[in-house]
């Protein structure tokens, strides 16, 4: 009987059972801008967004590294993606608080864009250029956009 279908309980025979298997295929980005390329950072890394917040320069690091920031108590490093590819500083700007195998790192960005599901299939590698080390692969949103994949465990990995 028609009935008793559309009140089964077996999830064989539920009719959205075909759109859990899309949504198992994509991942979630967060989109941010950079020195005029479009990353997406796996939202699995992503903790919080903060804007207008003290940066303390260091002595003695890298250049890329801006310095560090206290978070409600933990102190977190500051990493300019501008400066780690050789572009100039920008002066506005917002830090993304990254979750990388348990350590905690701010990256220095232009602007937050958005969360975006993509399709894990759209996925391509990344070209081997030395300017782009942080980048693991990328993919064609439309519109003419290109999203670089930021490869957060790469940031650790910086000498």
């Amino acid at each position: 009987m028609e009935e008793d279908r559309v009140f089964s309980s077996s999830e064989e025979e539920l009719p959205y059972e075909a759109d859990r298997s899309v949504t198992a295929e994509s991942q979630k980005y967060l989109l941010f801008l950079s020195g005029g390329l479009l990353f997406g950072a796996g939202a699995e890394y992503v903790v919080e967004i903060i804007t207008n917040h003290q940066i303390t320069t260091l002595p003695l690091v890298p250049s890329y590294v801006r310095g560090i920031i206290n978070l409600r108590g933990q102190i977190i490093p500051i990493v300019d993606i501008r400066l780690l590819l050789g572009q100039e500083p920008a002066d506005e700007n917002c830090i993304i608080i990254l979750n990388i195998d348990d350590t905690l790192v701010g990256v220095l960005v232009d602007t937050v864009q958005r969360m975006l599901d993509v399709p894990t299939n759209t996925l391509l590698p990344a070209p081997s250029h030395d300017q782009q080390k942080l980048v693991s692969g990328m993919c064609s949103l439309g519109e003419g956009q290109t999203m670089l994949v930021f490869d957060c465990h790469q940031l650790l990995t910086q000498s």
